[in-house]
């Protein structure tokens, strides 16, 4: 069992006096108690003493240094005075949330724990105060006073999210890093896996608080006898073609009717289907759950028979909106197409039509995309869509334009275009649109503020190398090919602009214990290989260094991969020569949507481009990744661009109010909260994405 690191006696007491000088208000009123805000995900403050005529105002109050560095999504929460947070290595930590200084660590830096962290769950009841943290595949119950593991959960403080999970399974690449949801004593841990053939099945699970006990599942890939048996081939629960079907990105919960709205990814393989003909129930859908058993009361599926990796990726916002003066109670789910999807939250009645849209369906040998996709009438899209593109969306600021729209004339990019070997736009890409970040609601106004990407990717595929043609490689060349590639490209070039390193000569920058963690464990983007061997693991260890000796490894077993007839060739961004994107700005917006008439307020480029501002060239807007909060007083609090600043602006009108630039750019959604009398703004800075530098701070704003 990991041990925690606790601080002195002194630090205790620290703890104990921060918890005394705090206020405990009603829920959500000057803290920030769950993930994204609260439990309906909006991301709101009813805190006004910072204001819109004081923002101006705001200071750096105090930082936290982490003893790691990277890439960190962490929304801290803070309850009773303190601040709970996740480094970029995974560790869990309670800091004063006045004054930044650390109460307690619990995790060895760099243990495993290369995957990112959104986050923590807080739990309590009466003196019972817990901390539940994901880190790998297993689930953590720590005390929240400091930060000991809770000998009575599970095996001795934690339990292996493989639970309850079919024998398949076992051993595949699981982790967790979003926060769970809590409802009474029950949590649901979302989970990442694996988004090809060989991924685990993506059941949702509800496990005891006090105990760790399995309390229900559901079977997102139904079993016999169970609704929607029937959208997949026969069989395909027992994953011997394909998995996942997860909730990756979290949830949201109205703990008064006792329903938990979970939103899904797609099934496994993400690009080609022709092992999972039909519908695929219930990968990508928004689903109504009984919160106590699980039982399913509603869903919509927002794209059927997914083959361009269309995961919901963030979760949905409960508000109330008014309509023909009624007011309902809504759920409202935003998507990596660009659209947003509006129900009822009870019955699942969609408050503006939705269209099922004809798609295309000459598709790749053996594929059957389904008929008709899903389109809302309104809101009108975020983003751009790859259908609506010409030739003179190609970027005018691209020194290579001309060869540009030679490319843009042979991809593919009617409305739902299959994956092609021609090569299909997507966009918004593959990270939304909408992503992980989430959108900010004003529960009371029905009003909703999404931050969107408008990066073009293109979805390449190819003829699968069959196991023969793999014959003539070393046993280290034979797993690079068969995992790899598709990332890293067949001469391990990878692709930088793309955000995939090039592995020529990783053994001057890494050593051999470090690649062989991030293997097992993943990083970023890149999934765990848990399946592979220890001679498998060995190998490719082996022909990454230039030490491959075929004889010591000779042994390696057959990939256990499903063997597909196509796969893509990466994950690559339609660029201009300089890395910028290649079609015309804007490159990142930001929004704000009337829910109750399904129209905008108003929309703004969000981030700036240094190089091309040094021109004279208006704000394109940039990439971005983490979400906004809005707050009862007027204000959106978004960092999240690749420009690396925080920015707070009018709600009501988009107008820009104040901006700072970060020690590090901050790829994670703001937290505020109220601390000794005084509202504090904190942002974890860890950049470390799109090429940005590396940070270890969380940084806390306050009015001077």
């Amino acid at each position: 069992m990991i041990k925690s690191l606790v601080l002195s006696a002194a630090v205790a007491v620290l703890f104990l006096v921060a918890a005394k000088n705090s206020t405990h208000p009603p829920e959500g009123e000057t803290e920030w108690p769950e993930y994204l805000g609260g439990p309906d995900r909006n991301h709101y403050s009813r805190l006004t003493q910072i204001n819109p005529e004081n923002v101006k105002n705001l200071k750096v109050a105090w930082t936290y240094a982490m003893p790691d560095s990277g890439q960190t999504q962490v929304n801290p929460i803070i309850i009773d005075g303190i601040l709970y947070g996740v480094t970029s290595t995974v560790q869990a930590f309670a800091l004063d949330a006045a004054t930044g200084k650390q109460l307690w660590m619990f995790g060895e830096k760099g243990k495993g724990n290369l995957n990112t962290s959104r986050g923590l769950t807080y739990w309590s009841d009466g003196n019972d105060k817990r901390i539940m943290h994901a880190m790998g595949s297993y689930l953590y119950a720590l005390d929240a006073r400091t930060g000991i593991p809770i000998d009575s959960f599970g095996d001795h403080g934690k339990i292996d999210l493989h639970t309850g999970l079919p024998d398949i399974a076992k051993g595949k690449y699981m982790v967790s890093n979003t926060p769970g949801t809590i409802f009474e004593d029950l949590i649901v841990m979302p989970l990442r896996l694996s988004e090809d053939s060989d991924a685990a099945p993506g059941d949702l699970r509800a496990f005891n608080v006090r105990t760790g006990k399995l309390e229900w599942t559901f079977h997102t890939i139904p079993y016999p006898g169970e609704f929607g048996y029937e959208t997949f081939p026969p069989d395909a629960y027992k994953n011997t073609f394909t998995g996942a079907a997860n909730n990756w990105a979290g949830m949201a919960v109205d703990r008064k009717r006792g329903i938990l709205y979970v939103p899904t990814g797609s099934a496994g393989y993400d690009f080609y289907g022709g092992k999972r003909k039909g519908q695929n129930l219930f990968a990508n859908c928004l689903l109504a759950l009984d919160a106590r058993t699980g039982k399913r009361l509603w869903h919509y599926q927002t794209m059927h028979h997914d083959l361009w990796d269309r995961d919901l990726p963030a979760p949905p916002n409960l508000v109330t909106v008014k309509q023909n003066g009624k007011s309902i109670d809504a759920v409202v789910q935003v998507s990596k197409q660009g659209y947003v999807f509006i129900f009822d939250r009870v019955t699942g009645k969609p408050l503006f039509p939705i269209r099922e849209v004809a798609a295309p369906q000459t598709a790749l040998p053996g594929e059957t995309p389904w008929p008709t996709q899903p389109v809302p009438s309104k809101p009108a899209p975020y983003a751009r869509q790859a259908y609506t593109l010409t030739e003179k969306d190609i970027s005018p600021y691209a020194e290579d334009r001309d060869s540009l729209v030679i490319k843009f004339k042979g991809y593919k990019k009617a409305m739902f275009s299959p994956p092609s070997k021609e090569g299909t736009v997507i966009l918004p890409g593959f990270d939304g649109g909408a992503e992980w970040g989430g959108a900010a609601a004003d529960p009371y106004k029905g009003i909703l503020y999404v931050n969107s990407n408008e990066m073009a990717w293109i979805l390449t595929m190819r003829d699968t190398p069959k196991l023969s043609e793999l014959s003539n490689l070393s046993p280290g060349e034979k797993v690079y090919a068969t995992y790899c590639t598709m990332c890293h490209g067949p001469q391990r070039k990878g692709n930088a602009k793309s955000g995939y390193p090039s592995l020529i000569d990783i053994g001057t920058r890494r050593d051999h214990a470090f690649v062989s963690q991030l293997i097992t464990s993943g990083k970023g983007m890149m999934p765990g290989f848990t399946m592979l061997t220890a001679g498998e693991k060995q190998a490719l260890i082996s022909f990454l260094f230039g030490e491959e000796k075929v004889e010591a490894v000779s042994a390696v077993p057959a990939s256990k991969k499903t063997y597909l007839p196509y796969e893509s060739t990466g994950y690559n961004k339609f660029l201009d020569s300089k890395g910028l994107p290649a079609i015309a700005p804007p490159w990142g917006t930001l929004n704000a949507i009337n829910l109750n008439t399904g129209e905008y307020l108003w929309k703004i480029p969000f981030g700036e481009v240094e190089s091309l501002k040094a021109k004279g060239i208006p704000a394109t807007g940039t990439e971005n990744y983490g979400g906004p909060v809005v707050t009862a007083s007027g204000l959106l609090l978004i960092a999240a661009t690749k420009d690396g600043k925080f920015r707070v602006f009018n709600k009501n009108n988009g107008k820009l109010l104040w901006e700072t630039t970060l020690p590090a750019a901050g790829f994670a959604t703001p937290a505020t909260y109220l601390a000794n009398g005084k509202q504090y703004v904190v942002i974890a800075c860890g950049g470390s994405k799109l090429g940005t530098k590396k940070g270890n701070l969380y940084v806390a704003f306050a009015l001077e």
